[in-house]
């Protein structure tokens, strides 16, 4: 009997990144805060794990966002060259507010704003449906590599891989309903190629 043969797609979080000063700050100031944090690449501490390794060098591919997190974790896992990075895999944009009286930290004020963004607040950044629909354009790039190069390794964000795992789980695909959230974790996803 012929067996089909299976495509494969798998979402990982990248490592650990650097952190700019997690001092308080108001609302306004936590703007500047994720552009320098979209800037800041890899810590130097942050190693792939020996799992995120093996995977690695089973895919044919790896694929990231343009983010440099996302590049320097795809290229510390030396499974080759990354084949594609591209702004349609970065992370979803946290809004931002003019509040200048409250002061918390910065992962107190990303907290606050991404369950802001969860029931609708955007200011200044996609919204959540656009993010849903940004990852259904990002789910067909990814099938499009995978049904090429049967194995994709993609090096992605969070908040982004989960809504991918939604994606893909709701295009056919099986596999986690969430791809982890620790840094190096991952989800596997497979579907039959046709």
């Amino acid at each position: 009997m012929f067996k089909k043969k299976q495509m494969e797609i798998i979402l990982l979080r990248h490592g650990k990144p650097s952190i700019p000063s997690l001092n308080k700050l108001s609302a306004s100031s936590f703007d500047e805060w994720v552009r320098e944090y979209n800037l800041s690449g890899l810590c130097a501490s942050s190693k792939p794990t020996m799992k995120a390794f093996s995977r690695a060098r089973k895919c044919n591919v790896i694929v990231c966002s343009d983010l440099p997190r996302s590049i320097e974790s795809a290229k510390a896992l030396n499974a080759g060259d990354v084949f594609l990075s591209n702004a349609i895999f970065n992370e979803a944009g946290l809004p931002v507010a003019k509040w200048n009286t409250l002061k918390l930290s910065p992962k107190l004020w990303a907290v606050t704003f991404r369950v802001l963004w969860l029931l609708g607040y955007s200011r200044n950044s996609e919204s959540f449906k656009e993010a849903k629909e940004r990852a259904i354009e990002a789910v067909k790039k990814l099938t499009e590599i995978a049904h090429e190069y049967d194995s994709v390794l993609f090096v992605g964000h969070g908040v982004y891989n989960r809504i991918l795992a939604n994606e893909l789980r709701r295009s056919g695909w099986s596999g986690p309903k969430n791809p982890g959230s620790k840094h190096w974790s991952m989800g596997v996803y497979e579907c039959e190629k046709t």
